[in-house]
């Protein structure tokens, strides 16, 4: 038999999903009223069929069986971890580079003086946590030494708030170890743990939360025509099985976010794919981060009203995004995200 795979689809969003539910017409995302649902599709890598969650019971057996299982996992309660909660979406997640040499704000925060003050801001603007990191990971940069990363990262982290959640972006085991040590929250892999073979150890010795994010390759050779069978299910196949790993190993824990990593040995076909269809990974019941914030995507489809910031193509993907039930949005730009998130959840209401 094909292997299927349960996409919710046709969301509501607040007053109009909180009515839907009470009149059980739609499925809360996540035990959430705030977002549901009333169709879901059932995809094969031959086939798509759409359909209402009303006639879940008169597919056949074996298919019924696979999608009450996904239904049961997406609409399940998903637990706060490091005060996040995963209800009222999406949580917002700040981006801190302490780097001369990141595709957006490179330079900007590379003393200490500098990312003090942009880690203040970001949290007063409303960050629910922030991503700092030391090594660029763009398009073609090179690898980094560990020494010289630490010495970009270890002032910043040494004067972090341990109330706050920070969440340290890096791909080295040593990097994530000392990270830990001065009181990091989350560590967030750009490379899947792909990378380094002891970062896995790490994660287990500490019991860390930590994002597990898709990567084809590593940023130096990652947008060098990247290629898949099927870019949605592939980067789905890739989370189950790494999941399945990280449970043999002796991650027994549920505090793992997953990122598909647009950008990250994606076209831009890949990338609008996904996110267009990012609601498939919820079948996979752990909460997903998406990083849209600036990306050469919207470049891509912006054309001639591309900008330096592209605030425009970040809130609309984000809002998309959200209406997909994402629930953590990665951003630079946290008080103009903020801004467009609080005025569409008042007119929605």
């Amino acid at each position: 038999m094909p292997r299927y795979y349960t996409k919710v689809c046709n969301f509501y969003y607040g007053y109009q999903s909180r009515l839907l539910i009470e009149e059980k017409k739609t499925l809360p995302l996540n035990g959430s009223k705030e977002i549901s649902f009333d169709e879901i599709e059932i995809i094969s890598r031959n086939s798509k069929k759409r359909i209402s969650i009303k006639k879940i019971n008169k597919l056949p057996y074996s298919i019924k069986k696979i999608v009450k299982n996904d239904i049961k996992i997406i609409t399940s309660k998903k637990k706060k971890f490091q005060n996040l909660s995963f209800e009222n979406i999406p949580n917002i997640m700040g981006v801190l580079n302490t780097t001369p040499d990141s595709f957006s704000d490179g330079g900007k925060y590379n003393k200490i003086k500098l990312a003090k003050k942009r880690l203040d801001y970001l949290f007063k603007c409303g960050a629910d946590l922030v991503d700092i990191g030391g090594e660029s990971t763009r398009p073609g940069s090179k690898t980094l030494s560990s020494k010289i990363e630490w010495n970009r990262l270890k002032d910043i982290l040494k004067k972090i708030d341990k109330k706050k959640v920070i969440s340290l972006d890096t791909r080295k085991s040593d990097i994530m170890e000392k990270g830990i040590n001065l009181g990091i929250s989350l560590i967030n892999d750009v490379s899947g743990l792909n990378y380094d073979n002891n970062s896995i150890n790490i994660l287990k010795k500490y019991k860390i939360p930590f994002v597990l994010q898709h990567s084809l390759g590593n940023p130096d050779k990652m947008q060098n025509n990247p290629k898949y069978k099927n870019v949605l299910l592939d980067i789905y196949d890739f989370f189950e099985e790494k999941i399945k790993f990280l449970r043999k190993v002796g991650i027994k824990h549920n505090n793992i976010i997953l990122d598909p990593g647009i950008g990250f040995g994606k076209n831009l076909k890949h990338n609008i794919t996904i996110i267009r269809n990012i609601s498939i990974y919820h079948s996979l019941g752990l909460p997903i981060l998406l990083g849209i914030s600036r990306k050469r995507f919207i470049k891509e489809l912006s054309g001639i009203n591309d900008s330096y910031f592209r605030i425009g193509g970040t809130i609309s993907s984000g809002i998309y995004a959200m209406k997909q039930g994402v629930q953590i949005l990665r951003v630079h730009d946290v008080n103009e995200i903020n801004q467009s998130i609080k005025v569409f959840k008042e007119l929605i209401k």
